[in-house]
């Protein structure tokens, strides 16, 4: 018989969720007392009525990063004494957020717990993160994530149960008494990877890609985990679903400091995969962050494609993968800040296209309401309404399915679109860690330049080349289910040939402020679309650099990440 206490506590104010969730140094978290107690328990008050909780379901997993294992077992103590009658949780707190989506919405569970801090890295000095992710298994919407920051603002006691402890590492179901309580409290530990497996054969083609992977002529591939959470997941479909041998998978141990690397799926922090794919020796490879929501597709010799072209071939292909020949397709969406690829498909396929800010919670919207069946961001995220987040590993078998029914290369596919649609130019300048209040003065201080009414029709010329300010604003969205404004989403510029230059501060950070600069140019001229990104944007660059003062403003001389 498990006893049950309360325990009285001091609120913190800085406890508001950022895109993702709780984002901290894990320091935070184990140097002030009650830190991770007070915000577990506004999740559990947020997330259902003491009336309900008793059949209720939560899921609850992560990325493998330092501290999950000893935040599980507060989130399993809490959630008994707060009377939540089940836990579903993966063996040894693994779970990827892709398949936390999958079993919230399998089992109708009333939402789930992700310990993630995503692509951030991890270890005693790493970054730590707490999600709630609610029943349609998408990340919360404003409104709860709202409501736990004004829970989070006022609590004054916790309930817990101090003497409860779980076996992780055991599959099956576990039962506890708890004291005053007339059910006992169930935990299930289930396999972290099979859930999610059984989902994937209903969406592709498994047949048609094993071929590829394991024929006698089959794709080599190089798939890296970055000893996250995505791991077990590669070797088990990848590998032994698929038949692609062994060794096509790399840092496949999710390890507590991710290996002491960055597990951020781009070209600076993938610079192993990206060496590796320009020896030749490989005719596909992929990267997978932290909690494997995110990838980086390359070709053979290292060709690179970008994230914003990667949802645009995706949906030029859509009928590729099986699923979608089962559903149609009801329509696509993009974050602002990723480039205009997309919308040239969804014009030419007169489907409709959705212009989103950045963050998951908005397409999940869209989804429930029958709106969208693809989607992406900038960002490395790609998915669709399969589930109620972006998906790494799909994407994966998305650009698999298209090159096993196309038969040619990762770079042909690509070049072949821009011939048929054109070519969207994107790069973005990351500066991470930036000070706070630098940041947010430098951001006020654009905003106020380009509200000035003569901003617009204003001319920017670099090398001859000349830029006439068609629009300026801070994005605002009108989400068209629900009718909610989201404001100052992004700062744009406009000009009139269709390019723009938008800063926007991040809210995935865990230290100080990052400030992200996007710039997107299209170009029909088959003499430029097969030109180098950063030298067609090489103008565009430069008007962004001066513009903001961004070196000066910050000390910076250079961006932390370009994509």
């Amino acid at each position: 018989m498990s006893r049950i206490l309360t325990v009285k506590t001091s609120a913190f104010d800085d406890q508001k969720a950022g895109t993702s969730g709780l984002r901290k140094r894990v320091s935070v978290f184990q140097s002030k007392a009650n830190y991770a107690e007070n915000f577990i328990q506004s999740i559990l008050t947020a997330a259902a009525e003491p009336a309900q909780r008793q059949d209720a379901v939560l899921v609850v997993g992560g990325d493998g990063r330092y501290y999950n294992k000893q935040i599980i077992q507060l989130i399993i103590q809490m959630s008994a004494a707060n009377g939540i009658g089940r836990l579903v949780i993966g063996q040894n707190g693994i779970l990827s957020t892709p398949a936390v989506s999958c079993i919230i919405r399998k089992i109708k569970a009333i939402g789930g717990i992700i310990l993630t801090a995503s692509h951030n890295p991890g270890g005693p000095d790493g970054d730590f993160g707490i999600k709630y992710n609610i029943c349609s298994g998408g990340p919360a919407p404003e409104a709860v994530t709202e409501k736990i920051f004004q829970l989070s603002k006022t609590i004054e006691e916790y309930s817990i149960c101090p003497d409860l402890k779980v076996d992780l590492s055991t599959i099956g179901k576990q039962q506890f008494d708890l004291e005053n309580k007339f059910k006992p409290f169930s935990v299930e530990i289930v396999d972290s990877v099979e859930a999610y497996v059984n989902m994937l054969r209903n969406i592709f083609d498994f047949n048609a890609l094993k071929e590829l992977l394991s024929g006698s002529e089959h794709l080599k591939i190089r798939l890296d985990a970055m000893h996250g959470v995505m791991g077990p997941y590669v070797k088990k479909i990848l590998c032994e679903e698929l038949g692609s041998p062994a060794n096509s998978a790399v840092n496949c141990t999710p390890l507590e400091d991710f290996g002491g690397h960055h597990p951020d799926p781009n070209l600076t922090y993938a610079a192993d995969l990206v060496e590796t794919m320009e020896t030749g020796d490989y005719d596909f490879g992929a990267a997978f962050d932290g909690d494997g929501d995110r990838n980086m597709i390359l070709g053979k010799h290292g060709f690179f494609v970008n994230p914003s072209d990667s949802v645009a071939v995706i949906a030029a292909n859509i009928f590729t993968i099986p699923y979608f020949q089962q559903t149609g397709v009801r329509g696509f969406a993009r974050s602002m800040p990723t480039s205009g690829a997309l919308d040239r498909v969804a014009k030419a396929t007169k489907i409709a296209l959705y212009e989103t800010p950045t963050g998951w919670k908005f397409f999940g919207n869209l989804m429930d309401a029958n709106k969208l069946s693809l989607c992406g961001e900038e960002s490395f995220g790609t998915g669709s309404d399969h589930i109620r987040e972006k998906d790494g590993l799909w994407a994966v078998l998305a650009w698999l399915s298209i090159i096993a029914k196309r038969k040619q290369s990762v770079e042909v596919i690509m070049q072949e679109h821009w011939q048929k649609y054109g070519r969207n130019f994107f790069t973005r300048y990351d500066y991470e860690e930036v000070d706070a209040a630098a940041a947010t003065k430098l951001m006020k201080n654009m905003e106020t330049v380009m509200t000035d009414r003569a901003f617009v029709g204003y001319k920017f010329t670099v090398c001859e080349e000349e830029y006439f300010v068609e629009k300026a604003d801070n994005f605002e969205y009108c989400d068209p289910v629900d009718g909610s404004i989201s404001r100052n989403q992004g700062l744009r510029i406009i000009f009139t040939d269709g390019s723009r230059i938008i800063f926007r501060l991040s809210g995935t950070g865990s230290a100080g402020a990052t400030i992200r600069i996007y710039i997107d140019s299209y170009y029909k001229d088959a003499s430029k679309i097969f030109k180098d990104a950063q030298t067609m944007l090489s103008p565009l660059i430069k008007i962004a650099l001066k513009f903001s003062q961004i070196h000066e403003k910050t000390g910076r001389t250079r961006p932390t990440v370009i994509t």
